[in-house]
């Protein structure tokens, strides 16, 4: 435990009003989770007060507070230490991970960033370090995994409160590793403050998140942070950038590592090189060579020219952390599917069924380029794009589907606290310009969109449903509800079955 003084003391320009003796036990910014001994952060957000429930937080046991308002401005049971800073969000950067004895020093962490792959990755190191015997933690944009343990997450990167916590309960649990996805939201916040990486992995960079950053190259900057904070002089040795040196975002991601450089690819060279690649209907086969790996011939469960990329990745992780290379090609052999990620959905109809995460112009380009591939009959897409996000990638996405695709069902995807039909008129204006002759429908129900995609399914054609993967919740305008791609595909097909 830390006191509140010792706190106070890594921030410049703070000032406590109460006992500054008082043993703080836990840090949240969530009310409901306060104890005996929190401090309880006080954040003003959009919609919502962190100030507002000051009441709460006190009677459940908070003993302290924190926020930018002076303890004259703030309203507290007594008892009730005010610890005021002149940032929040610099003050917390500070204070967490020290509260916590910086976890991430007592681990490996290898840390992965990009538009597309980083899901895929992370589970593909995770089944290497599990295969060569380490205790692996895993933090991502399906779950948080303690080795079998499963926990719900909402951001692909949690805020610094939540992060640090979960960190400090790997550490306590005795991981060896921990693997999480970085986004570029949480490199901007400085959400991964305190952490020490030891190696980073760059994937891809493709259009995403311009609601937010704005232009590429801010979006592009903010993932190179991540190689910034590699490179700094930190408590741990061996510290390896793996970049995939076919994507022309590597070279900044290279330049911003002031560490050891291991590049991975196959059209360009690199130190991990790929050859006589084969994508098959049931996997993909190809070569990897590299000094310390050497040759190896992979023959993999999973398929599609991206998941190459991302067992490269991985196999560059893996190679920065010197794991043997017999207990790396096991693990790429052994491996099948991460959910939601080109995910087959079988409910016994003689027609395939695929669902994935893709929501983004490269992603979808990606998925239905490898269902092509793999295609006997029709490629029937449902797919739609997310409300309150970066609009110039709606008509992109509606003319790649309507291109590689030879029916097209556009739908509502999370429309947030925008007008779903509104979305769709954007997205239908890619559509339009490249969907032809074809076959086209605009429903935005998303659950009678999949109804009609498998209605339409004949014999060997593939039904690919694209945006929520892994998710099973639908964002609407006033509420959250239950919805589950895979769940609604299976129940097409048995109400299919029963009208035939």
């Amino acid at each position: 435990m830390k006191t509140l003084a010792q706190l106070a003391e890594l921030v410049a320009g703070s000032v406590i009003a109460g006992d500054k003796n008082i043993e703080i036990t836990g840090i949240e910014h969530d009310s409901r989770k306060a104890a005996a001994g929190t401090l309880f952060v006080c954040i003003e957000g959009f919609h919502v007060d962190g100030h507002k429930f000051i009441p709460q937080a006190a009677a459940q046991g908070a003993r302290a507070i924190l926020t930018t308002r002076s303890a004259e401005k703030v309203e507290v049971p007594e008892g009730v230490a005010v610890l005021q800073v002149p940032d929040l969000k610099t003050a917390l950067a500070e204070i967490v991970p020290f509260f916590h004895d910086y976890p991430a020093q007592k681990m490996r962490v290898i840390g992965i960033t990009g538009t597309n792959g980083k899901t895929t990755t992370s589970y593909l190191i995770r089944a290497i370090l599990r295969e060569a015997g380490y205790k692996v933690g895993l933090i991502g944009t399906i779950q948080i995994m303690m080795e079998e343990e499963v926990f719900p997450i909402h951001n692909t990167t949690p805020d610094v409160v939540e992060l640090q916590h979960t960190l400090a309960i790997m550490r306590d649990k005795g991981m060896d590793y921990v693997v999480m996805e970085v986004s570029s939201h949480a490199l901007d916040q400085n959400r991964v403050a305190g952490i020490e990486f030891d190696t980073a992995v760059f994937s891809n960079l493709t259009q995403d998140h311009l609601d937010y950053h704005k232009t590429l190259e801010n979006y592009k900057l903010a993932k190179a942070r991540l190689f910034d904070l590699l490179g700094q002089q930190g408590t741990k040795e061996n510290k390896t950038a793996v970049v995939n040196a076919d994507d022309e975002a590597g070279k900044t991601m290279l330049e911003h590592a002031a560490c050891r450089h291991l590049t991975y690819g196959i059209d360009h060279k690199a130190a991990l090189q790929a050859s006589h690649v084969e994508v098959l209907a049931g996997g993909a086969n190809f070569t990897l060579t590299e000094d310390f790996l050497g040759e190896m011939a992979l023959n993999l469960h999973i398929t599609g020219i991206f998941n190459v990329y991302n067992v490269m990745a991985a196999v560059g992780a893996a190679i920065a952390e010197r794991i043997d290379p017999a207990v790396i090609k096991k693990a790429m052999t052994n491996f099948t599917s991460v959910p939601g990620r080109f995910e087959l959905v079988k409910a016994g109809q003689d027609f395939s069924i695929i669902v994935d995460y893709a929501h983004t112009p490269d992603g979808v380009e990606n998925v239905l380029r490898t269902a092509r591939r793999i295609a006997q009959k029709k490629i029937i897409a449902v797919f739609g794009c997310g409300g309150d996000r970066d609009r110039t990638k709606r008509p992109i996405m509606g003319r790649l589907a309507a291109s590689l695709a030879d029916v097209v069902i556009a739908t509502s995807d999370n429309p947030r606290s925008e007008d779903p039909a509104f979305i769709l008129s954007e997205v239908e204006a890619g559509v339009q310009e490249t969907i032809g002759s074809k076959h086209h429908e605009c429903i935005i129900d998303r659950r009678e969109a999949i109804f009609r995609a498998v209605e339409l399914a004949e014999t060997d054609d593939i039904v690919i449903i694209l945006g929520k993967g892994h998710e099973d919740y639908q964002i609407l305008r006033d509420k959250t509800i239950h919805f589950d791609d895979k769940e609604v595909a299976r129940e097409a097909v048995a109400a299919k079955k029963e009208q035939n």
